[in-house]
């Protein structure tokens, strides 16, 4: 029963989320390929051989294929699914007129830029739809616990202290103080403080410690050493104009702490082992389905949201890529030559595969039995 438990955990519903994922980013390019009048000649969730399919009235073929890991939508005139490539063959004025790569710049970019713009979309309203129906948990910014030993006791801070701003910056929630500490590398923190009505600026410096995440994965992340108090919380429920509100400040802090924690393993300030793929996604998506069903939800709004980000980063096999050739096209009137294109392609095609590597690298060696196979070695 455990075994087949793991399986329904790490493996059905891990695939489960991928695949909704997935298939908002495809339906994104899919829609505004229509529109913009655009035959896509298949819509496939996974690649390599069909399993399942049909094709619909359109001429478009809807398939599910062997390998469910990502999908894609192949246009009309593509030689292949990533539009790298368009056929050869003369093509009609009625074949043209219907072609991805015949139709102006700005209209390709938009349908490149419909499929990040989709997750994007997704998440907001998915997080929308989470606060109006489940409610926004919401945590005053009051001390409840000082943790012996670490950063707050040593730098003064007491319970029951209310933390107004950090480094100057406002703090409205106890979260705002996590996301803060957490984006702050072992660096020195001005916390300005109400105790007892009198205005206190408190230094302190967070300390890196490892511990469980929220969705199971051990992680180096920076401590203060202060605890909410568990009566100062509370679930907030609002209306659809406050929750979409709620939701775009939400995915506002989610993509900027994203660009700050790129930005700080790029620069060494963070480490790069807290870079994850497939098997940590998978892993995630497990420990989701263990806390219930609201856990598997936001886990997927947050997936959607990082492929719609990550898509976007212009490296050429990316939707970004795809969009920074166009920016060239739209600036010099005319496409970038097929030499330039195609090293692009193949350097971006290197870099994706060589993050994969790292990320893949980075999923073993957090499994505990990497640590059995180097205690059994040494």
């Amino acid at each position: 029963m455990e075994f087949l438990a793991g399986v329904w955990n790490y493996v059905v519903v891990f695939l489960l989320i991928l695949t909704v994922v997935v298939f908002v980013h495809e339906a994104g390019h899919f829609a505004v390929a229509r529109w913009n009048g655009v035959k896509v000649d298949v819509f496939s969730i996974g690649f390599g051989p069909e399993v399942w399919g049909y094709t619909a009235k359109s001429g478009t073929r809807w398939r599910l294929s062997l390998l469910p890991l990502g999908g894609y939508v192949k246009m009309f005139g593509d030689a292949d699914a990533s539009s790298v490539t368009g056929e050869d063959r003369p093509m009609t004025e009625a074949e043209k007129a219907v072609s991805f790569r015949h139709k102006r710049v700005g209209q390709r970019a938009a349908i490149v830029f419909a499929g990040p713009a989709a997750n994007f979309v997704f998440a907001i309203l998915g997080l929308a739809a989470m606060f109006m129906v489940l409610g926004q948990q919401v945590t005053e910014p009051v001390i409840g616990q000082i943790h012996a030993g670490m950063a707050a006791e040593q730098s003064g801070l007491k319970v029951g202290d209310r933390v107004v701003a950090i480094n100057g910056t406002a703090v409205d929630r106890f979260q705002d103080i996590q996301r803060v500490v957490r984006l702050e590398i072992e660096r020195p923190l001005t916390l300005t403080v109400d105790r007892n009505g009198q205005s206190l600026d408190i230094v302190a410096t967070p300390r890196i410690v490892e511990r469980k995440g929220m969705f199971g994965d051990m992680e180096k992340v920076p401590v203060l050493g202060i605890s909410a108090d568990p009566s100062s919380t509370r679930i907030v429920k609002h209306g659809p104009l406050g929750a979409l509100g709620q939701a775009l400040k939400e995915t506002e802090t989610m993509v900027t702490s994203t660009f700050v924690g790129i930005g700080q393993m790029i620069n060494g300030t963070r480490d790069s082992d807290e870079l994850g793929g497939p098997i940590r996604i998978a892993k995630g998506a497990g420990e989701a389905a263990q806390i219930g069903v609201a856990s598997v939800v936001f886990y997927t709004i947050l997936l959607s949201l990082n492929l719609g980000l990550i898509n976007l980063f212009p490296i050429p096999v990316l939707d970004g890529g795809h969009l920074l050739f166009y920016g060239f096209e739209a600036i010099l009137g005319r496409p970038l030559g097929e030499k330039a294109q195609e090293y692009g392609f193949r350097i971006g095609l290197f870099l994706v595969l060589a993050l994969m590597v790292f990320a893949t690298r980075n999923d073993i060696v957090s499994l505990p039995v990497w640590d059995m196979m180097k205690r059994m070695l040494s």
